[in-house]
């Protein structure tokens, strides 16, 4: 965690000097593609929350953007890639894709896909990273210029390594994964999807499956009711989510 921090201060360094934040400016949220390939963040609000960037945008490897986010604002950031699109907006994306277009308008993304999700708060602000709806890129959340706890959260390991065979989403030339499902994804059970009779947190417990995905990332939402060790708070603070930030 220590050798993390250290290298995130140079970007953190640079945030603050290209991106400067007054006391009364909004939070922040700073987007950085640490992957060797384009990303395509997706961003999809809470109901009743604006859209922030028209849902989605091109990252380029190792640049970073910031949005300034409004008070007591709350939804999801995810990381699409593989895509190809046109000059309107039309295409697809190997993962993560949201509906066919490179602006999600509040779309969310198709499964598997990594999910870092964030609540603002007017006196604390929940966050955490969440593989529910499986996994496609390391994504992890570093919080800034907060007080309080303000835990990192994320998953920053290559689960498609080490994803089991039921649950992987291959490439078209089915070479390589490039994704991996959630076993709810995977195979519709109330069991793991804590639905039904599994509808609550005595009920559903951690499966095989989760207990990989937990193991890996220790940080990261690995079920539904994965709640004690997944969610982070910090108080007013700014945020980094990091795409590839392996280890």
């Amino acid at each position: 965690m220590a050798a993390m921090l250290i290298s995130l201060l140079p970007l953190l360094l640079f945030i603050s000097i290209f991106f400067p934040i007054s006391e009364v400016s909004s939070t922040t949220i700073t987007l950085y593609n640490k992957c060797a390939h384009p990303v395509w963040p997706g961003i999809q609000p809470s109901a009743g929350k604006p859209l922030l960037a028209r849902g989605g945008f091109k990252l380029p490897p190792n640049k970073a953007y910031t949005l300034h986010i409004p008070p007591l604002w709350s939804g999801r950031f995810w990381g699409r890639h593989g895509c190809s699109f046109d000059a309107s907006g039309r295409g697809r994306c190997a993962t993560g894709d949201c509906g066919g277009s490179l602006y999600c308008n509040g779309i969310g993304g198709t499964p598997p896909a990594t999910l870092a999700e964030i609540t603002l708060g007017n006196e604390q602000d929940f966050y955490d990273v969440s593989l529910v709806d499986g996994y496609n890129l390391a994504v992890s959340i570093t919080p800034f210029k907060g007080s309080g706890k303000c835990s990192y959260a994320g998953c920053v390991r290559d689960l498609n390594l080490m994803c089991p065979v039921g649950l992987q989403v291959r490439s078209e030339d089915n070479r390589r994964v490039v994704a991996c499902k959630s076993a709810c994804f995977a195979f519709n059970s109330p069991r793991y999807c804590c639905t039904g009779n599994f509808g609550s947190p005595q009920a559903c417990k951690p499966t095989a499956y989760s207990r990989i995905f937990k193991a890996a990332c220790p940080k990261a939402y690995s079920y539904a009711y994965d709640d004690p060790t997944s969610i982070a708070t910090c108080t007013r603070g700014n945020y980094l989510v990091t795409f590839c930030q392996h280890r």
